[in-house]
């Protein structure tokens, strides 16, 4: 018998972790959210459409920062998934070393602000953020988020 809090003795149906690797183009950042969609759809993981909205969003922005920033450097990208029974989180790896950061941007531009976008998704879902090396010497960027029941 579980108490209260306690971690689940077997996985829920929903839980695991999935990756897989797109070449860093252009047509890989639908391609990856796509993915990530139907993967969360098939895994029926228990969240609201604006938190799923927020994840798609995210994987977007962070596949097209490796696409723009990290290509030279890094011919693809790993998108993983990760999902527990309270929380879900995404990372995007690459090759390249650089780490991004959130510029200050004029936002009449219309670039520039993909960080920006991740990082308010995260805060008001009451997520976490950041950016990590890789032992290969290239960088993971992860979000984790709670999962809400709809």
């Amino acid at each position: 018998m579980e108490s209260r809090g306690s971690v689940p003795a077997h996985p829920l149906a929903y839980e695991g972790v999935w990756r897989f690797t797109a070449p860093t183009v252009e047509v890989s950042v639908p391609q990856s959210r796509q993915a990530v969609r139907d993967l969360l759809r098939r895994q029926c993981v228990p969240m609201g459409d604006d938190l799923l909205q927020g994840i798609l969003l995210i994987v977007s922005e962070l596949v097209t920062n490796a696409v723009k920033h990290a290509a030279v450097l890094s011919p693809e990208v790993v998108v993983e998934v990760t999902v527990v029974a309270q929380r879900v989180r995404v990372c995007v790896e690459d090759d390249h070393p650089y780490r991004p950061q959130a510029l200050e941007t004029d936002w009449r531009q219309t670039g520039g602000r993909g960080l920006h976008l991740v990082r308010e998704i995260t805060r008001e879902a009451g997520g976490s953020y950041a950016v990590e090396h890789t032992a290969r010497g290239g960088k993971v960027v992860w979000v984790e988020l709670p999962l809400t029941r709809c």
